[in-house]
C-alpha cells in the first residue's frame, strides 16, 4: 500500500466554516437532526424547587412562604450540588462500562440511554437519537484512554484510571496540561471510532467518505474504494463531546467560564489532529503486481501518530487566563497566540510526587523506575528524590522459535532473573 502526503485532499476546516455550500450542509445537519435539542435541554435542566424536610414545620404548610434570603441560599446550594454531581461523572465512563449494541437490546428492558452514567442532558438526548453510535463513542473513549496511558507511561502522572464513573478522579477538576491532553486525546478517539464505523457500514446515518478527488492525483489513478468518513466523524464528535460544555452557563469572566473555554479549545485540537492527519492511501492492481492501475481513498492515520502529535502539543501548551470580557488570553504575551490545533491550560499542574486526596494525585510510591535513565522515567525524577528499593523478578519469554512445515511456529520458554526498582 502506498500513502501519499497530500494537503489538498480535504477542505481546510477554517475554509469549511466559511464555505456557503458546506456551511449549508452543516446547518441542515443541525436543523434536521438536532432541532428539538434546545427544548429538551431546557426541560432537562429545569428543576422544581421543593421545601426540604429539614426546615421548620411552619415553612412546609400548604402555602409556604420562604424568606427571600433562605430561598436564594437553598437555590444556590442545590445548584452547587448538581454541579458537583455533574463534574464527578463523565462520558469517559462509556469506556469503562461496555455499551450494548442495538441488536442486543431486550424487549421490555429499560432504554439504554437512561442506564448510561456520565452523560449530560444534551448528550443523553443525542444518545436517544443515535443509540447505535454509543458503542463506538465508548470505543473511542477507550482508545483515547489507552493512548493517554501510553504517552504518559514514563511520567509521574501516568493517566491512571481510578473508578468507572469519573474515570480519572479529581485530578481532572484542575485545568492543567494533563487535563488538556486528556480532553484532546479522548475527543480524537471519538472522531477516529465514528469515522471508521461509518466506513465499515456499522451506522445507518453515514457511509463511506464523500471527500472530493484530490486535484493533484494522477489522472490514470482511480478515486474510489471506501474511505474513512472523517467529515461525519468530526461533526458528530463536535456535537456530542462539546454538548456538556455548551450547556453550562457561568458568569462572564469567571474562572468556571475559563475552564469551559479551555475544554472546548482542547476538544477541538483533538478533533483537528485526526481530521488533518487523514491521508490518501492507494492500492495497486494488475497482473503479477504490475501496478498498471491504482485505486485511492481517504484513510485515517494510525492513532499512535495522532497521540504523538498531541503529546508534542502538550509539551508546548499555552498558559491562559480568562478576561473580564469572557475570553481566554495568554498569561505571557511574549508567546504566540495559540491556534485551534494547540492545547491550552488555565491552572498549574499539581504535585504528582505524593498522594493527595484533595487534588486527586496518586503519587509515585511503588512505581517502577529506570535506575540508569536520566529522563522522566529515571529513579531520580520518578521517585522525587525519595530513593528506591531494588528487587529481583523472574521473567518468562518465548525463545528459540522455529517454523515447522506446515504451518506452525514452535517456541521454547526461557526464564531470566532481572533487577527492578520501585520508588519508596
Amino acid at each position: 500500500m502506498q500513502v501519499i502526503n497530500d494537503t489538498s485532499k480535504i477542505m481546510n476546516l477554517d475554509d469549511w466554516e466559511d464555505s456557503s455550500a458546506l456551511n449549508g450542509n452543516r446547518e441542515d445537519w443541525k436543523k434536521d437532526q438536532f432541532k428539538k435539542r434546545d427544548d429538551d435541554l431546557l426541560g432537562a435542566l429545569s428543576w422544581k424547587l421543593s421545601v426540604p424536610s429539614i426546615f421548620p414545620r411552619h415553612w412546609s404548610r400548604a402555602t409556604p412562604r420562604m424568606p427571600g434570603v433562605l430561598l436564594l441560599f437553598s437555590t444556590a446550594l442545590l445548584s452547587s450540588c448538581v454541579q458537583l454531581l455533574a463534574e464527578a461523572n463523565s462520558w469517559w465512563s462509556l469506556a469503562m462500562n461496555p455499551v450494548q449494541r442495538p441488536e442486543m437490546f431486550i424487549i421490555g428492558a429499560q432504554p439504554v440511554c437512561s442506564q448510561l452514567p456520565g452523560l449530560s442532558p444534551g448528550q443523553r438526548k443525542l444518545c436517544q437519537l443515535y443509540q447505535e453510535h454509543m458503542a463506538y463513542i465508548g470505543e473511542g473513549a477507550k482508545t483515547g484512554i489507552k493512548e493517554c496511558q501510553y504517552q504518559f507511561r514514563q511520567r509521574r502522572w501516568n493517566c491512571s484510571t481510578v473508578d468507572n464513573t469519573s474515570v480519572f478522579g479529581r485530578v481532572m477538576q484542575i485545568g492543567s496540561r494533563e487535563t488538556a491532553f486528556t480532553y484532546a486525546v479522548s475527543a480524537a478517539g471519538v472522531v477516529n471510532a465514528i469515522s471508521r464505523a461509518c466506513r465499515e457500514g456499522e451506522l445507518s446515518t453515514c457511509g463511506c467518505s464523500r471527500t472530493a478527488r484530490p486535484k493533484d492525483l494522477p489522472r490514470d489513478w482511480l478515486w474510489g474504494g471506501c474511505g474513512d468518513n472523517v467529515e461525519y466523524g468530526y461533526r458528530f464528535a463536535k456535537e456530542f463531546v462539546d454538548a456538556r460544555e455548551r450547556e453550562k452557563n457561568f458568569a462572564k469572566g469567571s474562572e468556571e467560564q475559563g475552564r469551559v473555554l479551555m475544554n472546548l479549545q482542547n476538544n477541538e485540537a483533538g478533533r483537528r489532529a485526526v481530521y488533518k492527519m487523514a491521508d490518501v492511501a492507494c492500492k495497486c492492481h494488475g497482473v503479477s503486481g504490475s501496478c498498471s492501475l491504482k485505486t485511492c481513498w481517504l484513510q485515517l492515520a494510525e492513532f499512535r501518530k495522532v497521540g504523538d502529535q498531541l503529546k508534542e502539543k502538550y509539551d508546548s501548551a499555552a498558559a491562559m487566563r480568562i478576561t473580564r470580557k469572557g475570553k481566554l488570553e495568554l498569561v505571557n504575551s511574549r508567546f504566540n497566540q495559540p491556534t485551534p490545533e494547540d492545547l491550552v491550560y488555565v491552572d498549574p499542574s499539581p504535585d504528582y510526587c505524593f498522594r493527595n486526596e484533595t487534588t486527586g494525585s496518586l503519587g509515585t510510591q511503588g512505581r517502577l523506575c529506570n535506575k540508569t535513565s536520566e529522563g522522566t522515567d529515571g529513579c531520580e525524577l520518578m521517585c522525587c528524590g525519595r530513593g528506591y528499593d531494588q528487587f529481583k523478578s523472574v521473567q518468562v519469554e518465548r525463545c528459540h522459535c522455529k517454523f515447522h512445515w506446515c504451518c506452525f511456529v514452535k517456541c521454547k520458554k526461557c526464564t531470566e532473573v532481572v533487577d527492578q526498582y520501585v520508588c519508596k
